[in-house]
């Protein structure tokens, strides 16, 4: 749920953690529409569970399906949404600084807390949280409950979508209450360096965030457990060997509680680091398709874009906090009155920093991204490589386009500013053309794994 009780410390300190999470998917991005093929591609639905070869007859080119006209329809409001979403979040600080909303509410957390500084910083961050979870709370009803059963995606139950609600507001309030303190202090005692050193301080903090949340935090949301489907994870585990991932862990997570789309996701550092598969996708995929989806995630550990992906995600935090800097004390002296307040370092200047920062990272997002959709992309080689599946491959994506309500190609704007994974289409099609064995060429990365 979005909410702006994290506002600044997710869009910093929590930044990288955010990105490199739970939701980072796997073998297949957000719903992204495909061009019309004369090869029919596969149904969607669950795969036999016998042998892991695909029939004789399953040969040839898999083709980028048409989208349903629903798929469509949920691509173009998703798209609006996503407008509406990136418009809210600037609308509502400019709201609250300009209203003099957030001096009034650094008030009370100073006439709580008794005048002492850090449980002032506390109550502000319990207090702003609250105040930014009401206000988002009909925007994300929609996005997050309303919209999912509207397109036959989710069955979840209400109480469920409540429940989770209001623990992911507990935990970000309990987070920011006991982070936000980092910067203001840093504000105080090093007024010229503080996003310096407030950057240094996001790294371990990332870092920390990222080994605990698989093993302290998701499961608050949803159960985790062992593969019910063990010859499958011997398969998988065996694939692990082949790549030389030792200590890594596969869970199967309870997901058809809250959608019917599919997914996977790495996350974790050292021992905390696992695959996750969400039940759906073990229903409904073939078990070579899902030996793929693996592949692809173990692709991500092998060639250590977990931690590239934290050290962008660092300097990410590092750009923002700059701008923040060199913008801020500016508009402070210009709009005080309006504001309440006339210094960064005090914590009623928590929505300027969000909003600024917010506008940094929409601003240089299309790079992130990139560099993101380049790593899925290496990914997807490595599985490739490490399976030379090619067709379960394609028909691995197609299926998560059907299921997911996909576009496998949407326009360059969506690309540019929403697709961290490359679109569905140039996935199948990659999928289809790379086999550089085939040919006798040397693959990219098989030096980093075993042949069977």
């Amino acid at each position: 749920m979005r909410s702006r009780a994290i506002a600044f410390v997710a869009a910093t300190l929590l930044a990288g953690a955010a990105i490199l999470s739970a939701q980072e998917p796997g073998a297949g991005a957000p719903p992204a529409p495909a061009a019309p093929s004369a090869i029919a591609a596969p149904p969607a639905g669950p795969g036999p569970t016998g042998s892991l070869a695909p029939p004789a007859a399953e040969t040839g080119p898999v083709a980028v399906p048409e989208p349903s006209e629903k798929a469509l329809k949920y691509y173009r409001s998703g798209n609006t949404l996503w407008v509406v979403e990136t418009l809210w979040g600037f609308v509502i600080p400019l709201i609250i600084l300009f209203t003099g909303f957030s001096a009034r509410i650094r008030t009370l957390a100073v006439r709580l807390s008794g005048g002492r500084w850090f449980w002032t910083i506390a109550l502000f961050a319990v207090l702003y949280g609250l105040v930014g979870f009401a206000i988002d709370l009909p925007l994300s009803y929609c996005t997050g409950f309303a919209r999912p059963h509207a397109y036959g995606l989710s069955d979840q139950l209400p109480s469920k979508w409540w429940g989770d609600a209001f623990k992911g507001l507990g935990v970000g309030l309990v987070l920011s209450a006991l982070t936000l303190w980092i910067p203001y202090l840093l504000l105080k005692k090093s007024p010229k360096r503080w996003w310096l050193y407030t950057s240094i301080a996001a790294a371990p903090i990332v870092v920390l965030l990222m080994m605990v949340t698989p093993v302290f935090i998701e499961p608050l949301f949803n159960k985790f457990g062992p593969m019910k489907d063990k010859a499958l994870e011997q398969r998988i585990l065996a694939l692990a060997d082949r790549a030389g991932i030792s200590g890594g862990k596969v869970y199967e997570v309870e997901k058809s509680v809250d959608t019917k789309m599919v997914n996977a996701y790495v996350n974790g550092i050292g021992q905390t680091k696992r695959i996750v598969l969400w039940d759906t996708t073990l229903r409904k995929l073939k078990p070579q398709e899902t030996l793929f989806v693996m592949a692809h995630e173990m692709g991500h550990f092998v060639l250590g874009h977990v931690p590239q992906l934290v050290a962008v995600s660092c300097v990410l935090i590092l750009v923002g906090l700059l701008a923040v800097h060199l913008t801020a004390n500016g508009l402070i002296a210009r709009f005080r009155d309006r504001f309440g307040f006339e210094s960064l370092s005090d914590v009623a200047s928590l929505p300027l920093l969000s909003l600024i920062f917010g506008l940094v990272f929409l601003v240089v997002s299309p790079a992130f991204l990139a560099f993101s959709r380049h790593v899925e992309h290496e990914a997807d080689r490595f599985g490739l490589e490490i399976t030379k599946d090619n067709r379960n491959a394609a028909t691995a994506f197609v299926k998560l386009q059907q299921e997911n309500l996909g576009n496998p190609r949407p326009g360059p704007v969506n690309k540019l500013f929403r697709q961290s994974h490359p679109p569905l289409g140039e996935r199948i099609d990659f999928a289809n053309e790379y086999r550089p064995w085939a040919a006798g060429q040397p693959l990219t990365y098989g030096k980093l794994f075993r042949e069977k």
